[in-house]
């Protein structure tokens, strides 16, 4: 039999084999916005769908260029000390008015980049389009009404719907503003970006997506004369294009890549506890994981340890469904551990004792853009066929994968896939309600009266304190012993960039704030 320990040993061997290759020549570039010195050339691990939209995505490459160029009412650092502070951008103050209106005052004397002044109109038409049901990055735990006061003061009004308005305190920082006038417009809305942001958008020309500094930006025009997104979707190839200097900042770097940079005083190594959980989804929808104790045995079945010992430095431990730089986060005391007898017990109780009569479950992993997907899922498909899961390892490329990942009518592809999902905003029902709520059944599926009653309740608790203590004590205990998804660890991102690079700030959802940064 394979054991877990000679299973890890070869998916680590396979990791310490990876190499540094030659660049290919046509991800260099070549942009005539380019200015020596100045623009910043950031390659990015994923590519952008081509639709400027904010809510027709849940693309993290996407709303990495998003956050360059709109603004948003608040910004969120996501401190794991003080994961609920906010920063205020576009709005400069939000006050509760009563349980169902808060009071939003926004910033004097912004513009869009066409020229068009900011005004409440824009948070209104924002929200209320965002908030929609067919929208797909599911914004909002919710619909919502924006009631305009004045030129700047609008109040967001949740009475209608029935729930707090206090719940748009954390969504505020995740929302990128649009133009009114765009989203009446919504071939100009998914034709290019027009934000209030530091950065403008110039164009998309295959895989690179051009941005100059915005002159009238309100905190003073950026000195960084412009920035270069490029989607390069090999690991190796970003590391080489930083270290030739053909790239200023590059992500999702692996152990082997931050050990080679590292020794490189040209450069700085960042490295942050993200808002980004990487979980194992079962198909709730269909046979075998529409049973609980199947789902709950398959968790028991995994060594988590095991697994961040393959990620190295890009993981670290979690015991909840959201990270713990997210509002609510504890540790779930009985979230599921590795223990083969207890999986063999729920197996039993399921009536597959041993795994007999289950049938063949495919798992789908991808390649190119999270690290170490194929090695941990290789890791992981021998624990379960050690415990009598019979499991079939499909590896995609990203694109491919992609394709497969959302549920759909009789139950989405597969049996399981792995997958991470990172928001920009302390708010939990982004991940949570977004995948657990049987309103929603994004990847999961999952129908279950009981995930639904304890989610609505800590949604419509009348505090945040009450909230809070809703999410710990029971959301987030009912989730873990349901286990629709299990949270495998939390992603620790890391960018490289070049010492000349300074001002930088990077959010915990991959986002940066270039509005300070230089580039020598």
């Amino acid at each position: 039999m394979v054991t877990r320990r000679s299973l890890l040993q070869g998916a680590m061997g396979v990791a310490a084999a990876a190499g540094v290759g030659r660049i290919n020549p046509d991800f260099l570039f070549t942009s005539a916005y380019a200015q020596e010195g100045k623009t910043l050339r950031f390659l990015g691990a994923e590519a952008l769908t081509g639709n400027w939209d904010p809510t027709t995505h849940t693309n993290l490459g996407q709303l990495i260029v998003e956050g360059y160029v709109f603004g948003y009412l608040t910004r969120a650092p996501m401190k794991p000390d003080n994961p609920e502070e906010l920063i205020f951008e576009l709005a400069t103050s939000m006050t509760p008015v009563d349980e169902y209106t808060l009071e939003v005052k926004l910033r004097e004397g912004v513009k869009f980049h066409d020229g068009t002044p900011f005004t409440s109109a824009d948070v209104k038409a924002t929200y209320e389009y965002g908030c929609q049901p067919d929208r797909p990055a599911q914004w909002y735990p919710g619909q919502v009404k924006i009631d305009i006061v004045d030129e700047l003061t609008c109040r967001i009004n949740t009475k209608e719907f029935g729930y707090p308005a206090s719940l748009y305190i954390y969504l505020s920082s995740f929302l990128p503003i649009m133009a009114a006038k765009d989203v009446e417009n919504k071939a100009q809305l998914s034709a290019r970006m027009n934000g209030t942001g530091a950065m403008k958008f110039v164009e998309q020309k295959g895989d690179s997506t051009i941005l100059v500094a915005n002159d009238d930006f309100y905190l003073g025009k950026p000195k960084i004369a412009g920035l270069e997104y490029r989607f390069v979707g090999d690991t190796t190839t970003r590391t080489l294009s930083l270290m030739n200097g053909e790239a200023d900042m590059i992500e999702r770097l692996e152990a082997e890549q931050v050990e080679t940079i590292s020794a490189d005083d040209r450069f700085v190594i960042s490295k942050a506890l993200s808002v980004e959980n990487k979980y194992l989804f079962f198909r709730c929808s269909k046979a075998p994981f529409d049973n609980p104790l199947i789902r709950q045995a398959a968790c028991h079945a995994i060594d988590r340890e095991s697994v961040l010992e393959i990620l190295g430095v890009s993981g670290a431990p979690v015991k909840a469904h959201i990270s713990p730089v997210k509002f609510g986060y504890t540790e779930v005391a009985d979230y599921p551990e590795f223990d083969p007898e207890k999986c063999q017990a729920l197996l039993a109780e399921a009536g597959f004792p041993g795994g007999e009569g289950l049938p063949e479950l495919t798992y789908y992993t991808s390649v190119g853009f999270y690290p170490k997907t194929k090695e941990y899922a290789e890791l992981i498909t021998g624990m379960l066929q050690e415990q009598g899961f019979k499991v079939n390892l499909q590896t995609l490329e990203v694109a491919a994968w992609g394709n497969l990942l959302y549920d759909k009518p009789g139950g989405g592809e597969g049996n399981m896939i792995d997958c991470g999902w990172c928001t920009g905003s302390p708010e939990p029902d982004l991940v949570i309600r977004t995948h657990f709520h049987s309103s929603s059944k994004r990847i999961t599926g999952i129908v279950d009266p009981e995930i639904d009653a304890v989610l609505d309740k800590e949604r419509n608790a009348p505090s945040v304190d009450a909230r809070r203590k809703v999410l710990q004590e029971e959301t987030l205990p009912t989730i873990a012993r349901k286990a629709p998804a299990l949270a495998l660890f939390s992603s620790v991102f890391i960018h490289a960039y070049t010492k000349g690079l300074e001002g930088l700030y990077i959010y915990p959802n991959g986002m940066q704030d270039v509005s300070k940064a230089t580039l020598a």
